[in-house]
């Protein structure tokens, strides 16, 4: 449910790290130890040599030599926090020779939060922010509003209750608040709950937080902080950035190739297309390419407003040569079409990215000027309408991949993997070593035949993976065949649970664990607590209540389920607070999971599986003690597709953060010229 964290005895040195950096490696140094139980000199140097920010650039040879330097003694003992102090020292040297910088990435779709870095104009607006939307909240309102000018804002976010509320605000439902601890004074388990809760339901709306634990929250680290919830802000403010939400979007093209492009840009991407199809219009010459140097005179703000809002519209914005002056003028204008305040013509002036990109994104919700054009909406609709079962899993997926902290960010599944490229990544990050990359092409790719190759060596990979793809072929990915793209991922999260639970078969007494394994697994769990809920297969309709996975969280963990809270599951209306609760507690627990409660409430079979995959990898993890395999005659557990444990994956894959250049630095060598 929780964890300790890595505390290293110079907070000088702890300082330099985040705690999933410092849990890695503490796992690596723990693991690298020898027979004797410690770590030498020279154990270093094949250690080092593959972490993030020496690798490529020194060898084991140049660490062998740079420590001999150092400790004429190769016997010598290394401890934990030298070990620390000569990564970094090897990282330094590795930047001052191969150009790598040492930095936190956050924000992995447009920003980089530079290390320890913050901005206090950022810290402002995101400070206004919350106090809007939070202001009268229950139980926040106590502490509200924060004053910018101080710490108050990393010490509100010490005992996980803001982020969990903010979550909720730019993703309503995706968190039972009933499930968050709340009251002034909490222990550290409460807290911590708290924070795993925050965190795996940020992964679950699209954040990327491979670089962050909850213990730096408990810390209240600022930069931390800040990315997390710059990225919160801006999956609420981009949210209507796609054919899907906002339909309208379809005037900004002219032809189906368009169509196609729009649909593959990221949500940044497709408000500057939209900006730019309105400064058009206006008469401005110019084309605005970013959210900072293009904006910094004001003048593109001018003329958006004036086309958008002519009931407002004035010369004297233009006419104001003072760029200070106009960009007061341009907040007032905002402010009439109930733009709220939350930049300052200083951040205007200064070219700040995040706040821009924020201040458009504001603009576009309240006045898009797009017009409805009967025609294009109903090929919007044609292009946009998938079946629900379909949008879940495309929804599953997508937010799986984002949360291995793969380097491409995925907006839109079905498009962004038709290049190949991305389905790459993510095998190379499940199955290590599997990916050739120099046979492969990374994006932007011009040339057809280069997707073709790159979804071939997908294709050829699934099969030595053991995937069913007969008579599947690298093209029918490149031609966006949904169907296939969706049994594809749904093999590779299956493969990579399993996976996962191997990796834990000294529980299993060497036995390979299997679907109708994690299914007994589950029934004997409920089993030996007393109660009397059994499924009889991950489609069992049974499960619809809810009922019985309440009952097995309850099981792997006594006091996380709130059975005051729980309903008998009769009515739709029941089962959906059963399975939202359900959601929300296995998340809290430790679970990063990625369906909706309609997937339990409709017994999608995939997902159920999922769901209990993650639970049981929690529990075996927490409480090795509680797997007992025997042979399973449970009926029709085997035809069931498995699981693609999403948290599980996310967890562990997450520990790679320190290794993982390699794919990108092969990558960008063979990238296409």
């Amino acid at each position: 449910m929780s964890f300790v964290g890595v505390i290293v005895s110079d907070p000088a040195l702890q300082s330099q790290f985040t705690q999933v950096e410092l849990r890695t490696l503490k796992s690596k140094f723990t693991s690298a130890k020898n027979q004797l139980g410690f770590l030498t000199v020279s154990d270093l140097p094949p250690i080092l040599a593959k972490l993030k920010g020496i690798i490529g650039v020194h060898t084991e040879d140049d660490i062998r030599v740079a420590l001999e330097d150092v400790y004429p003694d190769t016997k010598h003992e290394i401890d934990f926090e030298s070990f620390l102090r000569e990564y970094l020292n090897f990282q330094g040297r590795a930047a001052r020779d191969g150009g790598y910088k040492r930095t936190t990435s956050i924000l992995r779709q447009s920003n980089t939060t530079v290390l320890h870095a913050i901005s206090e104009s950022e810290k402002a607006s995101y400070v206004a922010h919350i106090n809007n939307y939070l202001g009268e909240d229950k139980f926040l309102k106590q502490f509200l509003p924060i004053d910018p000018a101080t710490n108050q804002l990393f010490d509100l976010v010490k005992d996980g209750v803001l982020i969990c509320k903010l979550i909720n605000v730019a993703v309503p439902g995706t968190i039972d608040e009933r499930a968050i601890n709340t009251k002034k004074l909490l222990n550290p388990w409460e807290r911590n709950e708290n924070h795993t809760l925050g965190l795996n339901s940020a992964k679950a709306i699209g954040c990327t937080v491979v670089n962050i634990g909850t213990q730096d929250l408990v810390e209240g680290r600022p930069h931390l902080v800040m990315g997390l919830i710059s990225q919160i802000i801006k999956i609420q403010l981009l949210a209507d950035l796609n054919l899907k939400k906002t339909p309208q979007l379809m005037e900004l093209v002219e032809d189906s190739q368009e169509v196609e492009e729009l649909m593959g840009l990221p949500p940044e991407k497709v408000l500057l297309k939209w900006m730019n199809f309105h400064l058009k219009k206006a008469g401005y010459a110019k084309q605005v390419t970013n959210f900072t140097t293009d904006l910094k005179d004001g003048e593109a703000y001018a003329y958006l407003l004036n086309v958008l809002a002519p009931e407002h519209s004035t010369t004297s914005t233009l006419e104001t040569k003072d760029p200070t002056k106009r960009a007061n003028l341009i907040l007032e204008q905002a402010e009439k079409l109930d733009c709220k305040r939350y930049i300052s013509p200083k951040d205007i002036v200064d070219g700040s990215a995040n706040l821009n990109l924020t201040f458009v994104a504001q603009i576009f919700q309240h006045r898009n000027g797009l017009t409805v054009d009967s025609q294009k909406l109903s090929i919007a609709e044609q292009i946009t309408t998938d079946d629900a079962q379909t949008s879940r899993e495309e929804r599953c997926f997508r937010l799986w991949i984002n949360s291995l902290g793969t380097a491409t960010y995925v907006n839109n599944l079905f498009e962004d993997v038709r290049t190949g490229w991305v389905l790459l990544e993510v095998l190379d990050k499940v199955s290590p070593g599997s990916v050739n990359w120099k046979q492969a092409t990374k994006p932007p790719i011009k040339m057809p035949f280069r997707k073709v190759e790159n979804c071939n060596q997908v294709i050829r990979i699934g099969k030595e993976l053991r995937f069913s793809l007969v008579n599947v072929a690298g093209d029918d990915i490149v031609q966006g065949n949904k169907k296939l793209i969706l049994a594809f991922l749904w093999q590779l999260m299956r493969f990579t649970m399993l996976q996962l639970l191997k990796n834990l078969r000294s529980y299993s007494q060497g036995k390979e664990i299997t679907d109708a394994d994690i299914l007994s697994w589950a029934n004997k769990k409920v089993k030996s607590s007393g109660r009397s809920s059994q499924m009889d297969s991950f489609k069992d309709r049974s499960l619809s209540d809810g009922i019985f996975f309440l009952e097995l969280l309850s099981a792997v963990e006594s006091r996380v389920v709130n059975w005051k809270l729980v309903t008998k599951g009769e009515t739709d209306e029941d089962k959906k607070l059963n399975a939202t609760y359900i959601i929300t507690v296995a998340r809290k627990l430790g679970c990063s999971i990625f369906l909706l409660p309609e997937d339990i409430m409709e017994v999608n079979q995939k997902m159920i599986l999922t769901l209990t995959a993650s639970i049981m990898y929690w529990s075996l993890q927490n409480k090795p003690g509680d797997l007992n395999i025997e042979e399973s005659t449970t009926p029709d557990a085997s035809s069931s597709s498995a699981s693609a444990d999403a948290e599980t994956v996310a967890e562990d894959v997450s520990t790679l953060s320190i290794d993982d250049t390699a794919v990108q630095e092969a990558a960008d060598g063979e990238e296409e010229s």
